[in-house]
């Protein structure tokens, strides 16, 4: 078999499109590639997708904590200790069983027993808090000077924060921010190995990779495949975000604005 008809019959195999049975023998390096890069695609979903709603509910847990009226901080604190505190594997095994007895429980859930939705809440409510600590630490960074300035100028209430307190808050919070969505994104290799399964074998890239560790008795092949798949993916965030933190400074004088290498970065 080519290399070629290898991609077409294993390159959505993770999604449940093409052969449907995994190779058992004569493994190649072509297909632990495209196997392994199938799986990438729930990796990517699944870090997308947690990223983009925990980073709105991140911003009103900072809000929350910044907040003087108990009533809005003690909740935002507790939730943050809570998913700060405890380890992401135990989130998702406590997360599963919660959900298949509310499956049981209550039909409309059974959603939430399959990885696709139930890990992706899980990953949700962890980014959310980690961010949340983030965006609260930025919050209490922003300049006073900047705040009385808004008020000398009539902002107020919901005017301010939005045009002067939460774009400074992302400026300030940003390059931590960029790490967390790193984290995020590797953290998605935890979800198949913990109470959520993989059903016909739709697993995730690191789930192809284990299938081919223990099938060839090696795994300085498949492991040092999907570590290459994700240094690529963690370059792509490290761009993307580098993007964004460009817009956020555009304001700023070039010059003072201090750009660090890419090299830096990664290495961060």
């Amino acid at each position: 078999m080519s290399c070629a008809q290898t991609i077409l019959d294993y390159g959505l195999r993770s999604l449940g499109y093409g052969e449907r049975l995994l190779p058992r023998t004569d493994f190649t390096l072509c297909q632990q590639f495209t196997l392994i890069g199938s799986g990438m695609i729930w990796n990517v979903y699944f870090g997308i997708i947690a990223l983009l709603t925990g980073f709105a509910f991140a911003t009103l847990l900072a809000v929350g904590k910044a907040s003087p009226n108990p009533l809005a901080r003690k909740p935002a604190e507790w939730f943050i200790f809570v998913f700060r505190g405890s380890p992401l594997f135990i989130q998702f095994f406590f997360g599963y069983f919660l959900f298949l007895s509310l499956k049981q429980a209550f039909p409309v859930f059974e959603p939430l027993s399959s990885a696709w939705a139930g890990a992706l809440v899980v990953l949700f409510l962890n980014t959310a808090a980690y961010s949340g600590e983030i965006f609260f630490g930025a919050l209490q960074s922003v300049p006073k000077g900047d705040q009385e300035a808004a008020s000398a100028y009539g902002l107020t209430g919901w005017r301010r924060f939005r045009r002067i307190t939460w774009p400074t808050m992302l400026r300030l919070a940003w390059p931590a921010y960029t790490n967390e969505a790193i984290f995020l994104f590797h953290a998605t290799t935890l979800v198949f190995f913990t109470g959520f399964p993989a059903r016909q074998q739709k697993g995730d890239a690191l789930y192809y990779a284990s299938y081919f560790a223990d099938k060839t008795f090696n795994p300085f092949v498949p492991y040092p495949i999907l570590a290459g798949y994700f240094i690529l993916l963690s370059l792509c965030i490290i761009g993307a975000m580098g993007l964004v933190n460009r817009r956020l400074n555009r304001h700023l004088p070039q010059a003072a604005v201090r750009r660090p290498g890419l090299l830096a970065q990664v290495m961060r």
